[in-house]
């Protein structure tokens, strides 16, 4: 038996909805380029004073150019010299990336590379650029840039807890999201299951065996105050008798 054609979607709230539950039938569209489409194209590095420079300075440590959202600017830069580079940026006079904005990863899956990327601002010259260091998933290390911008302390442990990229040199490299004693891995990593990798009970089995260990800091605990305590009144305790003038009456 053949299937009834379909009727031309009408204008209107009805057409509306029958192109909506046409596209449900044709089920879900790739939102991802093809692995074998091309990247983006490389911008033209004259379009930013920053890149040019880089070009000109670090050619051989620029790996890639390109942008994206129309004008924001992101290099790709040799991860072996990232502190060295974005210590340049930083001091330069004649770019003077004094704001860090952020430090971040990213995992694309697949196998690819995970990414630490850079968002830096110039307030000397009202200018941003982003930067990215590609690291194979064999040799997740990279320099910390904490010597160059302190705010990027707590950033790289963010990094570092939810991604797993150790960043050499960091004053203080421990996990600032998850428990310090937290086994199942790193949440933002797109090999990490949903639930977690280990299994309700194992999971509860570990919620119940917590100290206070895991919640207070050593100099916290070492104030030796008792711990707060909130007192409910017993709902089937039987009401006690008002008190002071006027009780009586």
């Amino acid at each position: 038996m053949s299937e009834p054609e379909r009727n031309e979607p009408e204008d209107g709230p009805q057409g509306e909805a029958s192109a909506g539950l046409d596209a449900l039938d044709e089920g879900p569209r790739p939102s991802d380029p093809e692995p074998d489409e091309p990247g983006l194209p490389e911008a033209d590095p004259d379009a930013h004073p920053t890149v040019r420079a880089l070009l000109d300075t670090f050619e051989d440590a620029v790996v890639r150019h390109e942008t994206v959202s129309g004008d924001q600017h992101v290099v790709y830069l040799d991860p072996e010299r990232n502190r060295e580079i974005l210590r340049w940026l930083h001091d330069e006079p004649e770019h003077a990336y004094k704001l860090l904005v952020d430090v971040t990863g990213v995992d694309l899956g697949d196998g690819a590379p995970l990414q630490v990327v850079y968002q830096l601002f110039s307030l000397d010259h009202a200018r941003a650029l982003r930067v990215k260091c590609l690291l194979p998933l064999d040799a997740l290390e990279i320099d910390s840039v904490v010597p160059i911008w302190a705010a990027a302390d707590w950033l790289e442990r963010e990094v570092y807890d939810l991604f797993g990229i150790t960043f050499r040199d960091h004053p203080d490299l421990r996990r600032i999201l998850m428990p310090q004693d937290y086994a199942e891995g790193h949440p933002l990593r797109k090999d990490f299951p949903l639930r977690g990798r280990f299994s309700r009970a194992e999971q509860t089995r570990r919620a119940l065996a917590q100290d206070v260990d895991r919640f207070y800091m050593p100099s916290e605990r070492a104030i030796g105050r008792e711990p707060q305590e909130v007192h409910f009144p017993d709902p089937n305790a039987p009401d006690e008798p008002e008190s002071g003038p006027g009780a009586d009456a």
